[in-house]
């Protein structure tokens, strides 16, 4: 061990994302995990940075939805620019890894949306991959989405969604509005596939389960709703085991019977934010399609009511699921960084701290989930 290029983070409390270890430092090598030791068996010439009495150490969280912050929509400006201006938005509240997501928009947009991922993930690790959520999506269950973009897919959208690519992808689409087939061909290409806006039964969920989906985006959010003789998407979500469901806990979306009732489920919950540009911004307002959304009592909403997306943090996310949903702060922890880690097949990068894996951690007060620093790939965001 050359001590030169190792450092440590010491904490009262450190979760490594299955067990927690009492008094103990996290030890850094380079953008790397190296070991988690109790604090006296750190070796006396390292680099140690302590943090205050009661702070938590744990995993960084990891947001799949992130439509905007920083007073930028990825939408307006799908450019690598605009993807590090969100990522330092999302920083401050603990999030240490996300994927800027592309709603329903044209098919040049979702080219520029690709080549700018691929562009930022050269320089910013925050960026985990790319989420399109649409445009393969139920008019029925639209939601905020413009319908007029909405389309089948084409062989060019097949052919840059299989292409090669760094890092993940991500697919929000509705099952019913594509062809037999589409879904296997994506999956088998790496594309992680998710249902998400749309009115598909039980049936039409199960057969996209057969063919590789593995995921629910912003579970009951924009899709057919959970029925005695028509149990539709949810069921199917809440009943299979290698799933994952995306939850969004502000005490708006959803409300919080019904999301202790999808913890029930055997699927794997995830906490997303849905963010838009507020989070982490200075402005209420902005435009989406060219129409005003501003924030009224913590809402996202077009002129017309309808929710657009979310003004929620993951910081904010996890206190929600303990003070609202009585979720034990070890498992919404997990919520916010192994799960979504998992889901989008990066668990032995990121998610969890481990020997090897990405030194992405948060420090936070357990009592308010005040985020007090984050690190990304070792890096701090505010110096000792």
């Amino acid at each position: 061990m050359n001590s030169g290029d190792l450092h440590a983070v010491v904490a009262d409390t450190v979760f490594d994302g299955t067990n927690r270890h009492e008094r103990a430092g996290v030890l850094i090598e380079g953008s790397r995990v190296s070991r988690i030791l109790p604090r006296g068996d750190i070796p006396r010439n390292l680099s140690v940075r302590v943090l205050p009495e009661g702070i938590w150490l744990a995993p960084g969280f990891i947001d799949l939805q992130a439509n905007g912050g920083g007073d930028v929509l990825f939408n307006d400006a799908p450019t690598p620019e605009a993807i590090s201006r969100i990522a330092a938005a999302h920083r401050g509240f603990g999030t240490t890894g996300f994927l800027p997501t592309l709603i329903t928009d044209t098919p040049e947009k979702m080219h520029a949306a690709n080549a700018a991922v691929q562009s930022a993930m050269r320089t910013e690790p925050m960026v985990l991959g790319l989420h399109l959520e649409g445009p393969f999506l139920s008019p029925e269950r639209a939601g905020v989405h413009d319908c007029s973009l909405f389309r089948q897919p084409t062989s060019d959208d097949v052919e840059m969604l299989t292409s090669a690519r760094a890092g993940a992808l991500l697919l929000t689409l509705a099952p019913e509005q594509v062809p037999a087939g589409f879904i296997k061909q994506l999956t088998n290409a790496g594309v992680c596939v998710s249902l998400g806006h749309s009115n598909a039964t039980y049936a039409q969920a199960r057969a996209a389960i057969g063919e590789g989906l593995t995921g629910f985006t912003h579970l009951f959010n924009a899709m057919r709703p959970l029925a005695s003789r028509e149990p539709g998407p949810i069921a199917a979500a809440l009943e299979t085991p290698e799933c994952s469901y995306g939850l969004i806990v502000d005490g708006i979306h959803v409300d919080a019977a019904m999301l202790r009732l999808a913890l029930r489920g055997v699927g794997r919950p995830m906490l997303v934010t849905d963010a838009m540009p507020p989070v982490g911004g200075t402005r209420s307002e902005f435009t989406l399609y060219g129409e005003k959304i501003a924030v009224q009592d913590g809402r996202c909403v077009r002129q017309d009511g309808t929710l657009a997306g979310a003004a929620l943090d993951m910081a904010s996310a996890v206190r929600n699921c303990v003070r609202m949903l009585g979720v034990p702060l070890e498992r919404a922890l997990r919520f916010a960084s192994s799960h979504p880690a998992a889901f989008v097949n990066l668990a032995t990068q990121v998610g969890t701290l481990a020997p090897g894996l990405r030194a992405d951690m948060v420090a936070f007060d357990p009592e308010t989930i005040e985020v007090l620093d984050t690190w990304v790939a070792g890096a701090s965001q505010h110096a000792a």
